[in-house]
């Protein structure tokens, strides 16, 4: 939702999709938490309302992708079509920004061979695995590494979308 809101702030039309859904469907946030676990823990969050179709998205009426961070990239990564569509943004150099558990798609997608990204520290091997570089940062910063932005959790979002927006304006 933050960088649904954020994007458009600063003047960028954003469409949100989820596959099988359209446009005025829902789905469902999940806010997490750094409250001492070992890990973070998740809590219902708000409807968020879909503005597009997924059927209809073509990376090339698109000048850029921010892929979700939470559980939803863990599930997304199944979906060849997704798949296909994270692909075809990078094969195009667009601008891509993933937070979160979102690089476990850019892995999935065969994209990070020999780059640099950060994560949530769960996905460092993920990363690895795929040929990347895991960029262990604090949990509010943010790695750039050509069209790829990336940052491990929600505190990062302002550096995140910041270095993101820059990427937009070039």
């Amino acid at each position: 939702m933050v960088p649904f809101q954020a994007l458009q702030m600063i003047g960028h039309q954003v469409d949100a999709v989820c596959p099988d859904k359209a446009t005025g469907d829902y789905v469902m946030t999940a806010i997490h938490d750094f409250d001492g676990a070992q890990t973070y823990s998740e809590k219902p969050g708000h409807r968020f309302t879909l503005n597009a179709d997924f059927a209809a998205v073509k990376a090339e009426d698109y000048d850029a992708l921010v892929i979700p961070g939470g559980r939803a990239p863990e599930y997304l990564r199944l979906n060849e079509q997704v798949i296909k569509l994270v692909q075809a943004f990078d094969a195009a150099r667009k601008p891509i920004a993933a937070v979160c558990h979102g690089p476990q798609l850019l892995a999935a997608a065969g994209i990070l061979q020999g780059r640099t990204c950060s994560a949530y520290p769960a996905c460092a091997p993920e990363v690895r695995l795929s040929g990347g570089h895991y960029a262990d940062i604090g949990i509010d910063q943010a790695h750039v590494d050509g069209n790829l932005v990336t940052a491990p959790a929600w505190p990062a979002h302002p550096q995140w979308l910041a270095k993101f927006a820059a990427l937009l304006a070039e």
